[in-house]
């Protein structure tokens, strides 16, 4: 088990980058608009003081409890 303070939060896994000549609203849209979801949420972590890799977590918002960690492009089995 790692502690939490090795890590840092990159960003929700669930949003989808708009494509480069997409219009300027859709940009504002990813940069600016957020979900701020309560319960469970996959996201994208950074091991900043360790290995320097990046994982892909589902944790539960609320609780903060950690209910799934694998690398940027598995997923989970279980649904979210």
């Amino acid at each position: 088990m790692r502690e939490h303070t090795e890590f840092t939060y990159g960003e929700d896994a669930n949003r989808q980058k708009p494509e480069i000549d997409a219009p300027i609203e859709d940009w504002n849209t990813y940069i600016y608009e957020r979900d701020n979801v309560a319960g469970y949420h996959m996201e994208y972590w950074h091991h900043a003081f360790g290995c320097r890799a990046w994982i892909k977590v589902k944790r539960d918002t609320q609780t903060h409890a950690i209910l799934w960690v694998g690398l940027p492009q598995e997923n989970p089995e279980i649904a979210l």
